[in-house]
């Protein structure tokens, strides 16, 4: 691995930009309605987002000036005319047309009809919904946190949840959001988007209550082998201790290309505490 290492001041903006978006990714896409002082709403989707409490219920976008004019955009305006903002969450069906309602379309121009959006009214504040979001909050804003006055600087919006609307199908057994049903999409770098279904979601455990022994209680024949990622490793140092030898020493006698393909299997199968037993009976 080679690295090119950057000081950011020597950067011109635009390419500053495509290196910090490009290597900052995927990111949740905020799309964001709100109305100005006469009521005229704007609906646009911005990446600089995300979730930062849940007690408070606090959410934070970022409406960037333009890198080339250093113009404020008009989210930025309405929600200092008017504190207050639907963000909706952007799923694949919807990703084309939220695409389009980025488009630099003049202040007057409703965004909700050029992107054939439906507004729904809100409950509590006043900019509408976007129906066609299975996942909405109404927000009050509580702070704008200007971050600088040039091209490309950021503008911190940071909102409270007031109210959440969530398609219900999206609700799973467990009371929890399932990724599979809610199909979001984020931003990548330059024209690129990821789309957080199928394939590209997996399942990691969460060590909220236990404590992993490491990659450094590991034996050194398995902590060294160059047949095992340092993803293998850490998935096996989240066990919260070593097999005994009276634990693995049931476990198959293997020959090395077995042995590994055999391991690799059950750790995909996050059969973690087998995975390990079979590498001590065999290294």
């Amino acid at each position: 691995m080679s690295i090119k290492s950057i000081d950011p001041k020597s950067l011109a903006i635009p390419q500053l930009h495509q290196y910090l978006l490009g290597g900052v990714g995927p990111r949740p896409i905020c799309f964001a309605s709100t109305i100005d002082a006469n009521g005229v709403p704007n609906l646009a989707p911005f990446s600089f987002f995300n979730v930062f409490s849940a007690n408070p219920p606090i959410v934070v976008f970022s409406p960037a000036r333009s890198g080339r004019t250093g113009a404020t955009k008009n989210t930025y305006d309405n929600c200092l005319a008017v504190p207050e903002v639907v963000i909706n969450m952007v799923t694949f069906d919807m990703v084309q047309q939220m695409s389009l309602a980025s488009s630099p379309y003049p202040k007057e121009v409703n965004e909700f009809e050029k992107a054939g959006f439906t507004a729904l009214q809100s409950d509590i504040i006043q900019p509408p919904r976007v129906k066609e979001s299975p996942y909405q909050m109404e927000c009050k804003v509580i702070e704008i946190k200007p971050l600088g006055d040039g091209g490309g600087a950021g503008n911190l919006i940071i909102c409270e949840v007031v109210k959440l609307h969530i398609d219900e199908r999206l609700i799973d057994e467990k009371n929890h959001i399932d990724p599979f049903e809610i199909d979001l999409v984020s931003r990548m770098g330059g024209n690129f988007y990821c789309r957080a279904n199928g394939d590209s979601l997996f399942e990691i455990p969460k060590p909220i209550t236990s404590i992993g022994v490491g990659i450094d209680a590991l034996p050194d024949s398995i902590r060294l082998s160059e047949k095992l990622t340092g993803n293998d490793l850490g998935q096996l140092g989240q066990l919260e201790g070593i097999p005994t030898m009276e634990e693995y020493s049931d476990s198959e006698t293997l020959g090395e290309e077995e042995l590994f393909s055999a391991v690799k299997s059950l750790l995909a199968n996050n059969l973690t505490h087998e995975a390990l037993c079979l590498l001590l009976k065999n290294l």
